[in-house]
């Protein structure tokens, strides 16, 4: 493997024409010789916090539902939370980069919401096995791009897609304005 995504943006280019990766932003949390895993971050399921983790929706950035984070184990919950600076990690919380980390959503909200600047729930990631993601990136499925500090928790998600490839320079941000039905253009 010659470069680590981990902390990347996965932008899906359009030919991934459907499913849960259709316009995904999937932020890389961490990517090595043994796979990847990432979490789609524009992807918001209509379902309340509190109907899956008690106690926890009052802490969650808005918009103020659960999002899907991939199509595996759907039925297990992860914690997104952003550690401001270079605090020490709160109870409960696991630096992944920068100001990313995991929550154990075990741990008391109360001990974690006034320690972080944000938080989102996700059900299900985003798993690759050794090489898939590289074979998906070479075929074309996905443009690899920065992160900034605000697209694990912005407050539009569904407008994340085409933001990320807008402030990309040259061809790539053409991408922003790709019709959702090819058909159209």
């Amino acid at each position: 493997m010659s470069e680590t995504h981990t902390g990347r943006l996965l932008v899906a280019t359009p030919q991934i024409e459907e499913g849960v990766f259709w316009r995904s932003v999937v932020l890389v949390l961490h990517h090595d010789e043994e796979g990847a895993q990432g979490l789609v971050l524009n992807r918001p399921i209509d379902a309340d916090v509190d109907a899956v983790l008690p106690g926890w929706e009052e802490h969650v950035s808005e918009p103020a539902k659960v999002f899907q984070g991939g199509p595996v184990q759907l039925d297990s919950a992860l914690g997104l939370v952003a550690v401001p600076g270079d605090s020490p990690e709160p109870t409960g919380v696991k630096r992944l980069f920068g100001a990313v980390a995991l929550v154990d959503l075990d741990t008391p909200p109360l001990l974690v919401a006034p320690e972080v600047a944000a938080l989102r729930i996700f059900a299900g990631y985003a798993g690759w096995s050794p090489g898939q993601l590289e074979d998906e990136i070479a075929s074309g499925s996905w443009f690899v791009v920065d992160a900034e500090s605000g697209d694990a928790f912005t407050g539009e998600p569904d407008g994340l897609w085409p933001r990320v490839l807008r402030r990309q320079t040259g061809p790539l941000q053409w991408v922003a304005w790709f019709p959702s039905d090819p058909t159209q253009n």
